[in-house]
């Protein structure tokens, strides 16, 4: 155990420390501002959830994560089990998704936990393969299997941006585990083509469409409007990424400074999804820019770690978590400039939430747990190294014959 403490990566601690630095004044002037009355979420809460994130970031990461792939099975099984607590009594709703259960008052959402149950079953599947390549009917098509059930189950409970995450994964961690170039090439252009003809189609059948979807999921249709076709969507369906887009032009450079927004008090949800509103009017370009650097040393130093790894479970997850947040990242500052629909998918670290908080700290953590395995051979190797040294010393040693000098 102490020999774990002594070799924490103390760049992800660093990283760690500083994003609780940006979120914790960024969300209390968020609710501070917020003109929505009513608000449950406060910022004591939130150095709460910050406090048992690093709890569980050093628990997770003092405990091998081989035994979390050896277990990994029974890890993803309950997981699903979990995500279907959302059609028990437990269950309750926010913000149009029913993809939350309650327990003793706390709101969970189960969907947000499994990310990191189901990283950790595809590198389980995974690592135990043993070719060089992936196989399409084999292995690819068990792999997706492992993600096409919660995946549906997720789509159900109409939690549309932690369904998109986990395909995300699915496609991160297949193209590690050296999927077939052709078989890449092939789902390439099968997505490329759905895509746009998806695209044409939603324009072209729009009011079909509509009715085949219904009442229930009509909010989906809404933020696919807003996204590809601005100029139809309603005016309520386009409040918030018009209003979050006057705050972010409004920071411009160097932001109107802490606590003074104009604009972002009007953007809902500020403290949560569009939290990314509050700091570029806050703290402009180059507060934003701040931001996306952590992000990048983060993913920098995790794929450094995944280098170093002597087992192939490792890399598997590193570059699964690396996936999950990259699409994160993309999705929430994305879907306010346009490039991608407006979904709950939170910002790294830095929005308001115990769940997506806890999770992502628990993902880092498995990101140290590997890196001290890393260590671990490190030190092995290098006590071998001495070891061999020493007994090919003693033998030199040994051999050693004093020179028979005449004279």
């Amino acid at each position: 155990m102490l020999s774990r403490i002594k070799n924490i990566d103390w760049t992800l601690v660093v990283i760690l420390l500083l994003f609780m630095g940006i979120c914790i004044p960024v969300v209390h002037s968020a609710i501070t501002n917020s003109r929505a009355g009513g608000l449950s979420a406060s910022t004591s809460n939130m150095v709460v959830y910050y406090i048992l994130g690093f709890i569980a970031f050093f628990a997770v990461g003092m405990v091998p994560y081989q035994l979390l792939i050896k277990y990994a099975l029974y890890i993803y099984v309950i997981g699903i089990g979990v995500l279907m607590l959302v059609w028990t009594p437990l269950s309750t709703s926010l913000n149009g998704a029913d993809g939350w259960i309650s327990i003793g008052g706390l709101s969970i959402q189960p969907a947000e936990m499994f990310k990191l149950v189901l990283i950790l079953g595809l590198a389980a599947y995974l690592v135990r393969k043993q070719r060089d390549t992936l196989l399409f009917w084999k292995d690819v098509i068990p792999t997706a299997a492992i993600v096409m059930i919660p995946f549906a189950i997720v789509m159900v409970q109409n939690d549309l941006g932690n369904a998109l995450a986990y395909l995300v994964i699915l496609v991160g961690m297949l193209w590690i585990a050296n999927v077939k170039y052709t078989h890449a090439l092939i789902f390439f252009v099968l997505a490329t083509g759905l895509l746009i003809g998806g695209i044409n189609a939603y324009k072209t059948y729009h009011e079909p469409i509509s009715d085949f979807v219904g009442e229930k999921r009509a909010h989906w249709l809404d933020r696919i409007d807003v996204w590809l076709m601005p100029e139809e969507a309603t005016e309520k369906a386009k409040y918030q990424v018009e209003r979050a887009q006057l705050a972010i032009g409004n920071g411009g450079m160097l932001g109107t400074g802490f606590m003074k927004g104009e604009m972002s008090p009007r953007v809902p949800y500020t403290y949560a999804d569009s939290v990314i509103a509050v700091i570029a009017e806050e703290f402009g370009f180059v507060g934003m820019a701040f931001l996306l650097l952590l992000y990048f040393i983060l993913i920098h130093r995790m794929i450094l770690i995944a280098l170093e790894c002597r087992e192939r479970a490792g890399p598997y997850i590193i570059v699964g978590i690396v996936a999950m947040f990259m699409y994160q990242i993309f999705e929430n500052i994305g879907m306010f400039m346009g490039l991608m629909p407006l979904t709950g998918v939170t910002l790294p670290f830095i929005s308001y939430g115990g769940t997506s908080l806890l999770i992502n700290m628990a993902c880092i953590g498995v990101v140290l747990s590997i890196h001290l395995s890393n260590k671990k051979h490190q030190e092995t190797d290098n006590l071998l190294k001495t070891d061999h040294l020493e007994e090919k010393d003693k033998e030199n040693k040994r051999k050693f014959k004093m020179p028979n000098f005449k004279f």
